[in-house]
C-alpha cells in the first residue's frame, strides 16, 4: 500500500536543509495562467494554520504543496504530472475514482488517491497524490528523471478540486520546499532559500476567471469550466458580472463594475465575512424596459484587501 499523505507529523525545524536538493515544478502548466498554488505547507504547530508567506493558503496539518487546475474541464483535457527530482519509484496506487471525496464516497486509508512515492536517496522522498484514474505511468522499481511524466493531474482520494498534492520528506519529516530551514518570517523573503530550481512566486490570492452573462452562472458550471460569453442578446433577463478566484481572506472586498453605452454604469461591493479557499461572486442589474442599448459592455472586477487592490480582471461583451 502506498505510504500516503497520511503521516500525522507536525512540521519540525530542520537546520541547514536549504540547497541540499533541487525541485522542478511538478505540473506541466504555467502558474498564474492555467494553474495556481491553492495550498502550501501548514507552518503553524497550533490548531491554527499559516503558510510560509504569513498568509492563509493552507489548512491545519497540511503537509504538502497543492498545484491546482482552475476547472474540472482542464483536468479532463489532461495536464501532465512531472517528476520534481530524479529517484526510484517505491510504490504506486491507481484505479481510484476521481471526485470520490466530493461525491461522499469513503476514502479512508486512501486519502492520497492515485499516487506515487519516489525515493531520492539520503533519506529524501517525494509523494505525488490525487492523480487521475488510470493515468499512473510508472511502476515500482522504475528510475525516473526530473521532468519525466508520471501521470495526469486528477481529483482522486480526499480532493475537493483537481490538483496535484506533492509532499516532500527527509528522514520521514515533512519539509516545506518554500522554506526548508523554517527560518523565514514573512512573504517578502519567501524565495530566499526555497528548493525550487526556478523560484516560484508566492501568490496569496488570485482571480481565476471573470465574465459577463445575462443570468448568474451556477457555481457548479464555473468549477466545471465554462467559456465566458462574447455576445449577449439585448432582451435577456439581466446583465451580470461574475468572478471566480482563490485565497479570499476575511474582510476582503469584491468590487464588481459594469460600464456600457449611453453612460451606463453599475457598481456593487461585497465584503467577505470569513476566509474562502475558493470563491464565486456575482452581481448585476435587471434588463430595462426596451432592452439594453447595442454596443460594448465591460466588466471590471477587483479584489481589495486593506484598502488596496490585490487582484483585478476585465471581461468584454457585445450586445447586438
Amino acid at each position: 500500500m502506498l505510504r500516503a499523505a497520511l503521516i500525522s507529523l507536525l512540521v519540525p525545524a530542520l537546520p541547514c536543509m536549504a540547497g541540499t536538493i533541487s525541485l522542478q515544478q511538478p505540473v506541466d502548466c504555467t502558474l498564474g495562467q492555467n494553474c495556481y498554488i491553492q495550498n502550501y505547507v501548514d507552518r503553524d504547530p497550533s490548531p491554527g494554520a499559516r503558510d510560509a508567506g504569513c498568509g492563509h493558503l493552507t489548512y491545519d496539518g497540511h503537509k504538502g504543496t497543492d498545484f491546482a487546475l482552475p476547472t474540472i474541464g482542464a483536468m479532463q483535457a489532461g495536464v501532465d504530472v512531472l517528476a520534481a527530482a530524479p529517484g526510484t519509484v517505491k510504490a504506486i496506487r491507481d484505479g481510484e475514482p476521481d471526485r470520490a471525496f466530493v461525491n461522499g464516497a469513503s476514502v479512508a486509508g486512501k486519502e492520497c488517491g492515485n499516487g506515487i512515492l519516489v525515493e531520492m536517496g539520503d533519506g529524501w522522498e517525494t509523494q505525488y497524490c490525487h492523480l487521475r484514474k488510470g493515468s499512473v505511468a510508472v511502476k515500482p522499481g522504475d528510475h525516473v528523471t526530473a521532468g519525466e511524466t508520471l501521470g495526469l493531474v486528477g481529483q482522486s482520494g480526499k480532493a475537493e478540486f483537481p490538483h496535484l498534492h506533492i509532499g516532500l520528506r527527509h528522514d520521514g519529516k515533512v519539509i516545506d520546499p518554500f522554506d526548508p530551514d523554517m527560518t523565514q518570517t514573512c512573504a517578502h523573503d519567501i524565495t530566499r532559500d526555497e528548493l525550487w530550481s526556478k523560484p516560484l512566486a508566492y501568490v496569496p490570492s488570485g482571480l481565476l476567471q471573470v465574465g459577463l452573462a445575462d443570468t448568474p452562472p451556477s457555481y457548479a458550471a464555473i468549477k466545471s469550466g465554462i467559456i465566458p460569453a462574447t455576445t449577449l442578446p439585448g432582451d435577456g433577463p439581466a446583465l451580470v458580472a461574475w468572478v471566480y478566484g482563490f485565497g479570499m481572506q476575511a474582510q476582503d472586498v469584491v468590487s464588481l463594475k459594469i460600464n456600457g453605452p449611453d453612460g451606463f454604469h453599475f457598481a456593487h461591493d461585497s465584503q467577505i465575512a470569513k476566509p474562502k479557499a475558493l470563491f464565486f461572486e456575482f452581481a448585476g442589474k435587471k434588463t430595462p424596459p426596451g432592452g439594453w442599448p447595442a454596443g460594448e459592455y465591460r466588466a471590471q472586477i477587483a479584489l481589495i484587501r486593506d484598502g488596496k487592490v490585490v487582484n483585478s480582471g476585465e471581461s468584454h461583451i457585445k450586445i447586438n
